[in-house]
């Protein structure tokens, strides 16, 4: 098959919106709860890792997957690159197989490997189009691959986004509280 055109693949918008959610619902009361206990870290300090944190998060979640005619590449914003992780590149011929491993949490990951390298390439199962990706992979590699599943169902990032914003509504009422308490 000869894709018509470059396929570009980028992680869910759901799965961004609860993962940004969640970490501002989690780090974001922190530098307001080091001033209202007299915490020794400075909230200045904290504010700063927390919009550090946000950006490498961001970045993190700005993972692209880019299909062509000879290949599969893996990459990220350049200035991500420059810090944190490489992004990979595997021509289509190179690839040999799919092998299944296991997560910590008994979740399935699979990872390319290759005819003439040791080396593994984590298969990106958290992207929107994820089928689509497969049915490409399948066709150029002539891998099987009807077992292959996403990591995670949509539901489950629903469910943690809801919870998420259940929190951040939590997170308000307790901020405005103490502010009303301390001012």
């Amino acid at each position: 098959m000869t894709l018509d055109s470059l396929k570009i693949f980028r992680i869910s918008s759901l799965i961004r919106l609860t993962l940004v959610s969640l970490y501002i619902a989690l780090t974001v009361p922190l530098p307001f709860l080091a001033k209202v206990t007299a915490a020794p870290v400075p909230s200045w300090v904290l504010w700063i890792g927390i919009i550090l944190g946000l950006i490498a998060l961001v970045g993190a979640l700005s993972e692209q997957v880019i299909l062509d005619n000879d290949k599969i590449e893996v990459t990220y914003p350049r200035w991500f690159r420059f810090f944190f992780r490489k992004g990979w590149s595997l021509s289509w011929s190179e690839i040999k197989d799919l092998k299944l491993r296991t997560t910590g949490q008994g979740g399935l990951v699979y990872y390319f490997v290759c005819h003439h390298s040791e080396q593994a390439y984590l298969l990106p199962m958290r992207i929107a189009g994820f089928n689509t990706l497969v049915k490409i992979v399948t066709e150029k590699t002539g891998i099987d691959t009807t077992d292959i599943r996403p990591l995670s169902q949509p539901w489950m990032y629903l469910i943690l986004l809801i919870l998420t914003l259940f929190l951040l509504l939590i997170d308000a009422w307790i901020l405005n509280t103490a502010i009303d308490f301390f001012i």
